[in-house]
């Protein structure tokens, strides 16, 4: 199982190309040699992989924003191609609030358009995909809704927790259908919004998460890349908190 960054942690450091340029060098600088791409601004495809390459990176991964994967969707897949990147990612999609009918209705044309160019359509969850609706768990029905070869889960173990949900069971429970996880740990605190208690985003190793358990149903599941996400470092460098996470995922032995 190899480390990748989740570049939305360093959004702000990805707005322009001189930036991008100089985000990828500090990250590949930091020991990561797989990436994705999220949250950035826009770039050409060609310069990005060549901008990629020249940092010795790949990336294994994207989020593209939902009207883009629906109204242009093979010039999504061309990108991608261009990328030398096999899966598209949906970051977020509202499915309490517009329906599972309407989001099967979406992007059931996408991920079958984006499996005949080779491409495997993946979604990101969050807590909301724990949400039951009609006895069912919001992302039991995106299971039952698409077959394992047109939807992959980018599983995001910390949403996962946030949701009431066990990670390691999780990741279990969908080998062979999540090629990549989102790792960040979870903390308790005084740095959490509001009155001060509550759940924090912390490096990965840092918080109460049961990594031992995590890490080791990755492995038997078969995830291959175990990407690097913190959504919010609480005031500390990003880019200082993806090295710790990098470092306590290396002493677990991934590459």
């Amino acid at each position: 199982m190899r480390i990748g960054a989740q570049l939305y942690t360093v959004r702000e450091f990805m707005k322009t190309p001189y930036d991008m340029a100089q985000t990828l060098e500090k990250i590949a600088a930091l020991g990561y040699r797989f990436v994705q791409l999220s949250g950035s601004g826009p770039y050409d495809p060609r310069w990005m992989r060549e901008q990629l390459e020249a940092n010795g990176l790949r990336c294994v991964l994207t989020h593209i924003p939902v009207d883009r994967l629906v109204n242009e969707t093979q010039r999504v897949a061309d990108e991608h191609e261009i990328l030398g990147c096999e899966r598209v990612g949906i970051g977020y999609y509202d499915i309490a609030g517009e329906g599972l009918d309407a989001f099967v209705e979406k992007f059931q044309p996408v991920a079958q358009a984006f499996a005949e160019r080779g491409l495997y359509l993946m979604y990101h969850n969050h807590n909301q995909e724990f949400e039951r609706l009609q006895g069912e768990l919001i992302l039991q029905g995106v299971l039952r809704c698409f077959a394992p070869d047109q939807l992959g889960i980018t599983l995001d173990t910390y949403w996962v927790q946030a949701g009431g949900g066990d990670p390691a069971w999780w990741i279990r429970s969908l080998a062979g259908r999540t090629p990549c996880i989102h790792l960040k740990d979870m903390g308790y605190g005084r740095l959490a919004q509001g009155d001060g208690k509550g759940a924090i985003m912390l490096p990965v190793g840092e918080g109460n998460m049961n990594l031992d358990a995590i890490v080791q149903a990755a492995r038997d599941s078969g995830v291959q890349y175990a990407l690097v996400e913190q959504d919010a470092c609480n005031g500390e460098d990003p880019f200082a908190c993806l090295g710790r996470s990098y470092r306590a995922l290396k002493a677990y032995g991934l590459e």
